[in-house]
């Protein structure tokens, strides 16, 4: 069997989030996480958050076989140090990431030190092959001052898409509707950011300094779901965003909003 468990829904700042007393009584989100076990029974984790204790016992597991990295923005990576001596004191564990957030690890000291202790074995290599399950790296537009950004498809009988950050849908999709491609990545399940649910949702910050395509636009492109259609969950959740405390926008139309311990079968 090949699951993927979701273990953080928010975004990198996680909810509640720190500096803010508005949302203090929301539920409470991990950063943007994801763990998959493939058909060996083998732990793959997706973002090193600074959360990792808490989302391994969401995913029931004391040990990651691999890493898998988007990009290098803080609440994706700034949890590779518990990997460390000082915390979990790993060994060999695979790491899996662009060549450009390599290059950013190795020029780092707080996490070249992981590579030079053995604590990851690097791979820059775009496509995975895990037991009964295929990883492959799609990079995706997304800013860029540190490292790029690529979203993961994980393959199996069904396929789920992992797209947690991007900048806009015209620069992601090429052309394509937002439909049509879901269907050309034989998507089944799509986990997809949804940072912010509308364009004005920042009232002290320029949203230009943190593009993310609204959730409103995303329903627009996708209307009501019909059969056939594939699943469609929202996460990476801003401590702002309105679906945090409720979800009727997305779920009147037939998709979700995703929760620590949603598990997706993939065989």
């Amino acid at each position: 069997m090949v699951t993927v468990t979701l273990l953080g829904s928010a975004q990198d700042g996680g909810v509640p989030q720190v500096g803010c007393n508005c949302c203090i009584h929301l539920q409470r989100r991990y950063p943007v996480s994801i763990g998959l076990i493939d058909s060996d029974g083998r732990n793959h984790l997706f973002e090193a958050t600074r959360n990792l204790g808490e989302q391994l016992r969401i995913w029931g597991v004391d040990s990651v076989d691999s890493l898998f990295l988007t990009h290098a923005h803080f609440g994706h990576v700034d949890g590779l140090g518990l990997f460390g001596r000082e915390t979990m004191n790993a060994r060999g564990v695979s790491l899996h990431c662009s060549k450009k957030m390599l290059d950013l690890i190795e020029r780092t000291p707080n996490w070249s030190i992981l590579l030079s202790q053995g604590v990851f074995s690097p791979s820059t290599e775009p496509i995975v092959n895990l037991p009964g399950v295929i990883v492959e790296a799609i990079e995706v537009p997304h800013r860029a001052e540190l490292s790029d950004m690529h979203a993961y498809l994980i393959k199996a009988e069904k396929t789920l898409l992992f797209l947690p950050d991007h900048d806009t849908w015209q620069e992601t999709l090429r052309e394509h509707d937002l439909r049509s491609w879901l269907s050309h990545l034989e998507v089944d399940i799509a986990l997809i950011d949804g940072t912010f649910y509308s364009a004005n949702e920042l009232k002290h910050r320029n949203q230009e300094d943190v593009p993310h395509p609204p959730v409103e636009q995303t329903l627009q492109m996708l209307g009501e779901r019909r059969d056939g259609d594939p699943e469609v969950i929202f996460i990476h959740l801003n401590h702002t965003n309105p679906l945090c405390s409720d979800d009727t926008p997305v779920s009147e139309l037939g998709w979700r909003v995703g929760c620590e311990g949603d598990l997706f079968n993939l065989t």
